[in-house]
């Protein structure tokens, strides 16, 4: 029996940066759109220097070190990938290319042989 293990944030000072942190993204998209009569550049400023201090806060977290720590982790598992060469590539889509078009004839086929039996034979409804 598979357990699955639940993470959750432990301290308070934890929850107080996670807090703040959702916090100042509330403050930054709140800016963007209070400035809208001071011009773009203050609406987008608002909302970017919202948005990175909410980030830097974040990531000053223990969830933050995590999150890190996994970007860390799975960029060593993508440098591990063999990826296909050019010719492997190719070759693979033109096999998915042929049998899909093997397996629309065989649907065309299969459903006109079908309306012939249904519809010209039992039935005899000829058009």
């Amino acid at each position: 029996m598979a357990t699955s293990q639940v993470e959750t944030v432990s301290t308070g000072a934890d929850k107080a940066k996670l807090a703040l942190a959702v916090a100042l993204v509330i403050a930054g998209v709140a800016g963007f759109y209070l400035l809208g009569k001071q011009g773009q550049v203050a609406q987008w400023g608002a909302l970017v220097v919202g948005l990175a201090a909410a980030f830097v806060v974040f990531m000053t977290s223990e969830s933050g070190k995590q999150f890190l720590a996994f970007g860390r982790d799975s960029w060593k598992e993508v440098k591990k990938v063999v990826w296909p060469t050019r010719k492997e590539a190719i070759q693979m889509t033109l096999y998915v290319v042929g049998f899909s078009v093997v397996m629309a004839l065989f649907l065309w086929l299969t459903d006109k042989t079908l309306e012939w039996v249904f519809y010209d034979l039992i039935l005899g409804w000829k058009k």
